[in-house]
């Protein structure tokens, strides 16, 4: 377009826009706006709910567990509707938990658009408390950039507010409440924009994951958002294993989004592949920087893409490599922290950690020496270790266990017990002297998170699978094949038979 051309259209978009609003909001569209290219008649609206990237043919992105937002065409701008709102999750089978989302989904829907489009985001709000939206990454107008008091006012609870902007960037992006506590209760979802030419090389399939986490004590369903540790980790809403896998014929190049809107960096790592970081929150990355990784640390507020070729067949973990972000429901209950005592207690609330008084008086235990934070589970630490057993049976350590502890293998003349050495399984008495015994638990729920994907993985296979935890699964053709018709018809078969080893791995 040469320069005459592009001067037209941009006065014939300023007179329009002055034409159409009033005198005082003329002015802020026009300082807003200004160079923005204007969107071109169109006839009729038509609904369309068919991902943006289907136009273009570039592989449309699967969120697993995550809905698709729907969008219409109305005069050259795509036009999506969105709904913070109070949602009711399930996080695993019997774990439901009350977030805030978007039309009914923590996170929220996928929001899938092209670079060059025109976007209209209508937002009406229906929680009890103002909100906002950010589009985290995407360089708008500051009136459409969603920061409360600095560029736009608060969507109060029964209001609507309309985001509209023009896109010219592409890669992988997000968009959030920009109310912090809000983001601690769900409030973030997947904005992507593709390109207007495929990347290079071009991938087969493009998967999406959302990492969060969350702060639940015992029985209660709300988050706590006060709190800076967590017990339950979940990809796009739901923690192993309940998380579906990703599904890809083998030989196809694979793309995986990961984004982070929590407290904690995750190092995400994949199994029995290699891949590339590709591209960032700030868009693709060149390929003069790529360089090979199993593992890449998401960080808050960050974006990662990673792209590998999918050529050896195989069910692969996907996870965060914290310890902690590997399981569900933890608190500081196991070993010798889980028994009455004297010491330091655990999992304080705020108010104890800081020396506030609730109950009691100044020199109460309540005020006493503690570890941990924020999960108000306080419990004290045991002064002893479970080689020696109970305190109020032994004082010293390295004695022997006395018979009320149980009947282990008994030692013959000239041997030493070495502690940690269990040569049978079924020793209870043994194991429990073995210092630090238990620690890793498993717990089996093949058929509670059963679905079409699930197919064909082996009995006791959601033994391995908590907290932030998914799987790519690579099939040869024909089982590829199978799978989805599974998932096409719907049909949900739990793997037959016993888990391999089960009778070794039950804690008393």
């Amino acid at each position: 377009m040469d320069n005459s051309r592009r001067n037209f259209l941009r006065r014939a978009s300023i007179l329009g826009a002055a034409g159409a609003a009033s005198a005082a909001g003329a002015k802020v569209v026009l300082a807003q706006h200004e160079g923005h290219t204007a969107p071109q008649p169109q006839a009729p609206p038509r609904t369309d709910n068919r991902p943006a990237a289907a136009e273009g043919g570039i592989v449309p992105v699967e969120v697993p567990d995550v809905p698709r937002l729907p969008w219409r065409m109305e005069n050259g701008v795509k036009v999506f509707h969105l709904v913070p709102e109070v949602v009711k999750w399930e996080l695993i089978p019997g774990k439901e938990i009350f977030g805030w989302g978007y039309n009914g989904s923590v996170p929220g829907p996928t929001i899938e658009i092209n670079e060059g489009d025109r976007v209209r985001i209508i937002v009406t709000n229906k929680l009890p408390e103002g909100t906002s939206m950010h589009w985290h990454g995407l360089e708008v107008p500051p009136a459409m950039d969603g920061v409360p008091f600095l560029n736009q006012p608060l969507i109060e609870p029964g209001q609507t507010f309309t985001y509209e902007f023009n896109v010219h960037q592409n890669g992988t992006f997000f968009y959030h409440s920009h109310m912090a506590m809000q983001e601690m209760m769900g409030m973030i979802g997947f904005l992507i924009v593709h390109p207007k030419r495929p990347y290079a090389p071009k991938v087969d399939r493009d998967f999406g994951l959302v990492l969060q986490e969350w702060a639940l004590l015992p029985n209660n369903p709300i988050p706590n958002t006060l709190a800076m540790e967590f017990n339950w980790l979940t990809i796009n809403g739901r923690a192993g294993p309940h998380s579906t896998p990703m599904l890809v014929r083998q030989g196809e190049r694979v793309r995986i989004r990961m984004i982070n809107m929590g407290m904690d960096h995750h190092p995400m790592h994949i199994h029995g592949n290699q891949f590339f970081v590709t591209g960032t929150e700030g868009g693709r990355a060149p390929e003069s920087t790529w360089f090979p990784h199993n593992t890449v640390l998401v960080g808050v507020a960050q974006a990662r893409d990673i792209e590998f070729d999918a050529v050896f067949p195989g069910d692969w973990m996907l996870h965060c490599h914290l310890p902690h972000h590997m399981m569900n429901q933890m608190v500081s209950m196991v070993g010798p922290m889980g028994h009455a005592g004297h010491g330091s207690q655990t999992g304080k609330g705020m108010e104890e950690g800081m020396g506030v008084v609730t109950q009691g008086h100044a020199l109460s235990e309540d005020l006493g020496p503690g570890m941990g934070r924020g999960m108000g589970m306080t419990t004290q630490e045991r002064n002893v270790s479970n080689a020696v057993g109970p305190q109020e049976q032994h004082q010293g350590h390295g004695q022997q266990p006395s018979p009320s502890q149980g009947k282990g293998t008994e030692l013959q003349p000239g041997q030493t017990e070495r502690l940690g050495q269990v040569s049978n399984p079924d020793d209870t008495a043994r194991r429990k002297r073995v210092p630090g015994y238990p620690q890793d638990m498993v717990m089996f729920m093949d058929k509670e998170v059963a679905k079409p994907q699930t197919y064909g993985l082996p009995p006791g296979w959601t033994g391995s699978f908590m907290g932030m935890m998914t799987m790519v699964r690579v099939l040869p053709p024909a089982m590829y094949d199978e799978v989805m018709r599974r998932v096409r018809a719907g049909i949900v078969e739990a793997p037959q038979g016993q888990p391999a080893g089960q009778q070794h791995h039950k804690h008393e």
